[in-house]
C-alpha cells in the first residue's frame, strides 16, 4: 500500500469490534501500516466488509467474521481462521465494548452489570488469552478503556466506568506477566465523535465539552486509531503497562 511507512509489514492483527467507529478506523490504519487484519464484528458487518474490501483493493490483506467476543466459543474460532490464514497473531486489538444503557445506582440490575462487565472486560480477556499461544516475541496488545476509567464516568455510566477500570488494572497485570516478549498498553479516550455518542450522549452536552476542550473539539476515531497503530509498533517498544490518555486535554492523569 503504497505512501506509507509500513511499520508493521508482515504482521497480523486481530481488532475485535472492527466494524464501526474506532475499531473500524483502526482496521484500516493497522492495514495501511502494512499488517494482515482479522476484523470481528457483531452486527456491524456491512462496516467490516467495506472495510476489508478497501483493503484488499489497495493490495492488503483482511478478513471479515461475525462472532460474539463474549464467548470462549466464537472467539477461538476467529484466533483460529487467523493463524490459519495468516500464520500468527502479532497484534491483538481489543475495541469490542460498550455503555449499554444509562442507569443510576438503584436501576442498576445484577444482569446489567454483568453485561456490561462481560461486553467490555471478558471480551478482552479472551481475545487475548486465546491468542497469546499463537504470539512470538515483540507482539503487542492495545486494549481500548476509556476516560471512564479514570473519572467514574457521566451520569448512569458507572457500570461502564467500572469495567474500563478494570481493562485499565487488567493491562498493567498483563503488562507484567507478558513480559519481556509481548507489551500490553491500553488508550483511554475521551469524548471521540462515535455512534457511542450519538446514542448515549445530547448533542448540547457534546458541544458543551467540545469547546470546554483545550483541544476546542471531539476527537475523531482516526486521533484513536494512530495512537493505536503507535503503540502495535516498535516505535513504542519501551511503553507496557501504560494507561495513554487521548482526550484533547479535558482531563490529565
Amino acid at each position: 500500500m503504497e505512501g506509507t511507512t509500513m511499520e508493521l509489514n508482515g504482521k497480523t492483527a486481530i481488532v475485535t469490534g472492527g466494524g464501526r467507529d474506532i475499531g473500524r478506523a483502526c482496521v484500516l490504519a493497522l492495514a495501511q501500516a502494512g499488517a494482515n487484519v482479522a476484523v470481528n464484528y457483531f452486527s456491524s458487518g456491512e462496516g467490516a466488509d467495506s472495510a476489508v474490501s478497501e483493503i484488499v483493493a489497495a493490495g492488503g490483506k483482511a478478513f471479515a467474521m461475525q462472532g460474539d467476543m463474549t464467548r470462549a466459543s466464537d472467539v477461538t474460532a476467529l484466533v483460529e481462521r487467523t493463524v490459519s490464514e495468516f500464520g500468527g497473531v502479532d497484534i491483538v486489538v481489543p475495541v469490542t465494548g460498550g455503555l449499554v444503557a444509562r442507569k443510576t445506582v438503584p436501576e442498576i440490575t445484577a444482569e446489567h452489570w454483568q453485561t456490561v462487565f462481560d461486553l467490555n472486560v471478558t471480551s478482552a480477556f479472551l481475545i487475548i488469552q486465546k491468542s497469546l499461544p499463537h504470539m512470538k516475541a515483540g507482539g503487542a496488545v492495545v486494549n481500548v478503556a476509556s476516560q471512564a476509567g479514570r473519572d467514574g464516568g457521566g451520569p448512569g455510566a458507572l457500570a461502564y466506568g467500572m469495567a474500563k477500570g478494570a481493562v485499565m488494572t487488567m493491562t498493567r497485570g498483563m503488562a507484567k506477566e507478558f513480559a519481556p516478549a509481548i507489551r500490553v498498553n491500553a488508550i483511554c479516550p475521551g469524548m471521540i465523535d462515535t455512534d457511542f455518542h450519538n446514542v448515549f450522549t445530547k448533542p448540547e452536552v457534546r458541544k458543551k465539552v467540545a469547546e470546554a476542550t483545550p483541544l476546542k473539539r471531539e476527537g475523531a476515531s482516526e486521533d484513536v486509531a494512530n495512537l493505536a497503530v503507535f503503540l502495535a509498533g516498535d516505535n513504542s517498544a519501551f511503553i507496557t503497562g501504560a494507561c495513554v490518555d487521548i482526550n484533547g486535554g479535558m482531563l490529565f492523569s
